[in-house]
């Protein structure tokens, strides 16, 4: 049974989402609160808001999870090819939070195979935005000659990342932006970025599904660790670019 929540009302356990035989798996809830304090409640607990304009406030858990650890991250011949040359020319560029509402908006204005508008509706830009404005959101985005060509976005709590949305104005844009992140959550301890649902895409980038309860599990470990310094530019992507015996096996497979 779906719960509304009123402003004050707390998230039912995430285990009382809607099951994957149901109309919609993973729903928990639904309100009107998007506010920074709901957000930040929601995200600890490994819940996420997704409605559409018009629809109150849809709060998800699904189960199983789409996840991407970054040890997995797939990193093919040819992409390792693109990451070299992205290190080797000053066209290139990899921003830490440049314009995160930017990012966002870009991100509402992609367009998506069999998807009409947008779940980043004003009010979540607005909500996020206090998020990022208190330094628990980011956005890593790809710039090409002076101009954002790509990035993602998502919220960042202790050692964990739930990644939101990515956008590309260029070929591999928002991957290279992926890349980055990868290579930043390698660095400083951050096993699993949250991917929400599953796609072909983000399986062939090395994402797989894990049950809610191993995700939750994980969450709770992970939201309550330090939280590392967030600073990153392109030469983050070197690892990548010329690889480690992990990334290695991966391009044979490819």
């Amino acid at each position: 049974m779906v719960v509304w929540l009123e402003a004050n009302d707390p998230f039912p356990p995430a285990d009382n989402a809607l099951s994957a035989a149901s109309e919609a798996p993973g729903l928990l809830a639904a309100g009107l609160d998007l506010s920074p304090q709901r957000l930040l409640a929601a995200y600890h607990q490994g819940i996420f808001p997704w409605y559409s304009q018009g629809q109150p406030v849809l709060w998800w858990s699904p189960d199983p999870r789409m996840v991407l650890r970054p040890e997995n991250f797939v990193v093919s011949h040819n992409f390792r090819k693109l990451l070299r040359r992205v290190l080797r020319d000053d066209a290139w560029e990899i921003r830490l939070d440049a314009d995160f509402p930017a990012v966002m908006r870009a991100c509402a204005e992609a367009p998506r195979r069999g998807q009409d508008g947008t779940w980043i509706t004003s009010a979540i830009v607005a909500a996020y935005r206090a998020l990022h404005d208190a330094g628990l959101a980011h956005s890593v985005e790809t710039w090409y000659q002076g101009e954002r060509v790509g990035g993602l976005y998502g919220v960042a709590l202790g050692r964990m990342f739930y990644g939101e949305s990515m956008f590309a104005k260029r070929t591999d844009a928002s991957k290279i932006a992926l890349a980055a992140l990868v290579a930043f959550a390698r660095t400083h301890a951050i096993e699993v970025i949250d991917c929400q649902q599953s796609t072909a895409h983000l399986a062939s980038l090395g994402g797989g599904e894990i049950s809610r309860h191993t995700f939750l599990t994980h969450v709770q470990k992970a939201v309550a660790a330090p939280a590392p310094v967030w600073h990153l530019d392109k030469q983050i992507l070197t690892g990548l670019a010329y690889g480690n015996a992990a990334d290695k096996a991966h391009e044979v497979l490819q």
